[in-house]
This record gives structure tokens, C-alpha cells and sequence, in this order.
């Protein structure tokens, strides 16, 4: 238990991409009922005997989400890109793992520190992104329902006055990056942020609730530069009982 701790507590030093993995991961071992966490070690694929992760497979088939997101693109996605993080992720924690033991060089601790910060960032926000998503089918798109539903309203004003604002988040991500529907426990309300890269501008304290990928790789086959149209795409796949699960997991009991 206190290596795992200790490397859960390294990880959540990582920052915005990896919004503290105390708060997305404590383990079963170290969890209880009550627990605010969003992911375990089987979801982010960590193997305790390796001490490494891998990748685990999409939840749905490659062309679930078609016409919205074609097989094509979550295919390279998912076992190329998201596969490299997981890459330079166990790549990281090794180097870092030698300049400890004093067989690496201690003058590059600053960029294998920025490394496992942003490909740590790329695996969680990655295996949240696939699991916030479900093929119409099996209640992809629509609205949210029940304690979400009305905490989206009063944290925006309306349903409607939220995708507005996210879309435009997603939209206006300078670059590579990300938007999020996000939990501020401090002030218990929801707020749309956006992140550039894997880790940055998401500010820690919160708990990312669902995200949707603005790199370009997650859409340009299809839609080319248009990606406003991704998004509005994106809008029909969300998987709202997994994001209302997540904020139920997160947010604390209190009066309806």
C-alpha cells in the first residue's frame, strides 16, 4: 500500500492534465464507499508487478460512434496516439526512476518532470474521453437527467445557455487541447474550462467530469479543419449516465 500511494501521490503533483490523480484514481485498496475517485488501476491499465501502464481497450468497437467520430479516426486515435502516451508515460516514471537511484542524469529531472506530466495527462484525459462517450444506441447524446441536469442549470443558467458555452470553449482552445465540464468543490459548482496540450490551464482542485478532444487528430479525417462541426458531432455521443456517475461519485451529499 505505500508504494502505491507514494506513486499515486507523484502522479498528482503532475498538474492540470492529470488534475490530481488522488482525486481521479485512489484505488479500491485504499478507497472507500464514499470515495471521490473517477478511475482505478484497471482503468488507466497499471500493472503493480511491472509498475507500468498499458493500454486498455475502447470501451465499444471502432465504428460505434459513426457517423459522429468515423472507425477510421477512433481507430489511429485510440492504438496510436493514446498508445504513445501510455509509451512516454512508463518512459517518464523510468527515467525518473534511474536519476533516483543515481544511474540517470539529475540535469534532465526538469524535462522528464514536464514529459511524465504530459503524457500522464494524455492517458487520463484520454481513458476518460472514451468512456464519456457511448454509441447513440446505448444513450449516447441528449441530456443529462436528475441531480445533474439541475446543478447544469443553476450553475449556467439553462441546458441549453451550458452547450453554448462549451461548444465555444472547445471551439476557441488555442491549438491542441481540450474542454471540460469540471466540479469546483470549493464553491461546489460546475465550470467549463479549457486546457491547451494534455495538462495545461486546468487548474488543480477541480475534478474533469467530461472532456472532448480538440487536437486534430481526433477529428481532422472527417472533418478536416471544421471543427465546429466535430463538436457539434461530439454533442451527440456524450455519455451523460457515465458523466452523471462521475459527478455523483465527486460531489458532496447535500439537500436537492
Amino acid at each position: 500500500m505505500t508504494h502505491d500511494l507514494t506513486r499515486r501521490q507523484a502522479l498528482g503533483t503532475m498538474g492540470a492534465g492529470a488534475v490530481a490523480l488522488s482525486a481521479l484514481g485512489a484505488t479500491p485498496s485504499i478507497a472507500n464507499a464514499a470515495s471521490n475517485s473517477l478511475l482505478d488501476d484497471h482503468d488507466l491499465g497499471y500493472d503493480p508487478n511491472t509498475n507500468e501502464y498499458t493500454l486498455p481497450d475502447l470501451p465499444y468497437p471502432y465504428d460505434a460512434l459513426a457517423p459522429h467520430i468515423d472507425a477510421q479516426t477512433m481507430e489511429i486515435h485510440h492504438d496510436k496516439h493514446h498508445a504513445g502516451y501510455v509509451r512516454g508515460l512508463n518512459n517518464a516514471l523510468k527515467q525518473l526512476a534511474a536519476i533516483r537511484d543515481g544511474s540517470g542524469d539529475i540535469a534532465l529531472t526538469q524535462h522528464w518532470q514536464r514529459q511524465l506530466s504530459f503524457h500522464a495527462g494524455g492517458h487520463i484525459n484520454h481513458t476518460l474521453f472514451w468512456s464519456g462517450m457511448a454509441p447513440q444506441s446505448k444513450g449516447g447524446g441528449g441530456q443529462p437527467a436528475g441531480r445533474l441536469n439541475k446543478d447544469i442549470r443553476t450553475s449556467f443558467g439553462s441546458y441549453d445557455a451550458f452547450t453554448t458555452h462549451f461548444k465555444k470553449a472547445a471551439a476557441t482552445v488555442e491549438g491542441s487541447g481540450w474542454a471540460w465540464l469540471v466540479y469546483e468543490p470549493i464553491a461546489q459548482q460546475l465550470m467549463v474550462l479549457q486546457m491547451e496540450n494534455q495538462q495545461k490551464m486546468l487548474f488543480a482542485g477541480v475534478t474533469p467530469l467530461l472532456g472532448i478532444d480538440v487536437w486534430e487528430h481526433a477529428y481532422y479525417l472527417n472533418y478536416q479543419n471544421r471543427r465546429t462541426d466535430y463538436i457539434d458531432a461530439f454533442m451527440n455521443v456524450i455519455n451523460w449516465p457515465e458523466i452523471a456517475a462521475r459527478y455523483q461519485r465527486v460531489r458532496p451529499l447535500r439537500a436537492p
